[in-house]
């Protein structure tokens, strides 16, 4: 259950940033989609641009939304201890702490942006 305090929800991509890196992840998903390993990146963007059913539920959500790709959270919270299970993760995070709210599993079983806009809205009933 997410508290009803909590300040935001941060998703983590497994992926590293940067321009060479989306290069390779287009590739990556034009020329072997099936062994892609980030299920949040397939959902959340095409090959080419942001899905645009999840982009309308970005930018009109009450909830606010941070995304990190794998490099960039170790880099924003050093001292966590989260990474250390499978990605892509989406947690709440209140006062600094993390808590997964969707998990890799989660995510993995998911295939589109409608379902994961439902799973979303789903965990954030209290």
């Amino acid at each position: 259950m997410v508290p009803k305090d909590f300040k935001k929800l941060v998703f983590v991509y497994n992926a590293n940033s940067g321009i060479g890196n989306s290069i390779l992840d287009s590739a990556h998903k034009i020329f072997s989609p099936a062994t892609y390993n980030c299920k949040l990146c397939d959902i959340t963007f095409g090959v080419f641009k942001e899905n645009a059913v999840w982009k309308n539920f970005r930018e009109t959500t009450a909830v606010e939304l941070e995304f990190l790709h794998k490099d960039e959270f170790k880099e924003r919270f050093p001292k966590s201890k989260a990474l250390h299970g499978s990605l892509p993760v989406v947690f709440t995070e209140l006062d600094g702490s993390l808590e997964i709210v969707i998990s890799a599993e989660e995510l993995n079983a998911i295939s589109t942006a409608e379902a994961l806009i439902g799973l979303i809205n789903e965990k954030l009933v209290v």
